[in-house]
């Protein structure tokens, strides 16, 4: 696929939303907030709801944080949160990472959380970062990787939920192991001063696994892979409601753990 021709898998449905909504800077960006200081300007790129955006502003103000999505619609997401939130210093943008409409140079920050993944052209994507972040600036980019989740209890309906939503999203163009692959894009986009680490989230409490498990037990149903998914013939209705039920399994067992790694980096541009 082309750079454009990639599909986003979760699309935008409220279980999808309830997911990216937990998102904050401090669980989302820790590996970024120790390079930020006030007065920056930072763009924001794939912001989504924009709950870290709206951090990332409060981090920098009075610097300004240009929030960017690809879409006029999904932007709206982000200009809500911040007008829910009374937060100033965000403006926005439509914009493909691929071909970004802002001149050389233009940013201190270029943050991008779970976007890479999602993209046809991860390499391409960062060179754009690149260019539009000014000579000393940091490009910071944090994605998942699915293939190194990992969880207890193991119904078998959460093997099948991880290869279909591998196989649905390198059909739409994306590379849901992209956590392992930042270096090695990096470095092909050029960038030569790299840090490279990790981090996971961890669900383990009776909360978080009925908050998680609820929710994906709900997406895996009705957001847009589950449409994907059966339009493809990737699966069936029988399939989704089976993965569905062992995710709230997964939920309901009392010693139910799981813990989802990322890659992530701090580039100086």
């Amino acid at each position: 696929m082309t750079a454009k021709d990639a599909v986003y898998t979760h699309g935008h449905h409220e279980s999808v939303l309830r997911s990216h909504r937990w998102r904050t800077a401090e669980n989302s960006a820790a590996y970024l907030l120790p390079h930020l200081v006030p007065g920056m300007s930072l763009l924001d790129v794939g912001c989504g709801p924009g709950t870290i955006t709206a951090d990332l502003a409060e981090r920098v103000a009075p610097g300004v944080v240009t929030a960017a999505e690809v879409t006029a619609e999904a932007l709206g997401l982000a200009r809500a949160e911040a007008e829910r939130r009374g937060t100033a210093g965000i403006a926005f943008a439509v914009a493909d990472v691929h071909a970004l409409d802002f001149p050389d140079d233009t940013f201190d920050v270029v943050h991008a959380h779970q976007v890479l993944q999602h993209v046809g052209d991860p390499v391409r994507a960062l060179r754009e970062m690149r260019r539009v972040c000014r000579p000393g600036g940091i490009v910071a980019v944090r994605d998942s990787d699915y293939a190194a989740f990992t969880w207890f209890p193991e119904p078998p309906g959460l093997d099948e939920w991880l290869a279909l939503y591998q196989k649905v999203a390198r059909a739409n163009g994306g590379e849901p192991d992209a956590g392992r692959r930042l270096l090695s894009w990096a470095r092909a986009a050029g960038f030569t001063d790299i840090t490279a680490t990790s981090s996971t989230w961890c669900f383990a409490t009776p909360e978080d696994r009925e908050w998680w498990g609820g929710m994906w037990a709900e997406r895996i149903l009705q957001s847009d892979m589950a449409r994907q998914a059966l339009a493809s013939g990737a699966a069936t209705e029988a399939d989704l409601h089976r993965v569905s039920a062992a995710w709230r399994t997964w939920a309901a067992a009392p010693d139910g753990w799981l813990s989802l790694l990322h890659g992530e980096l701090v580039c100086r541009a």
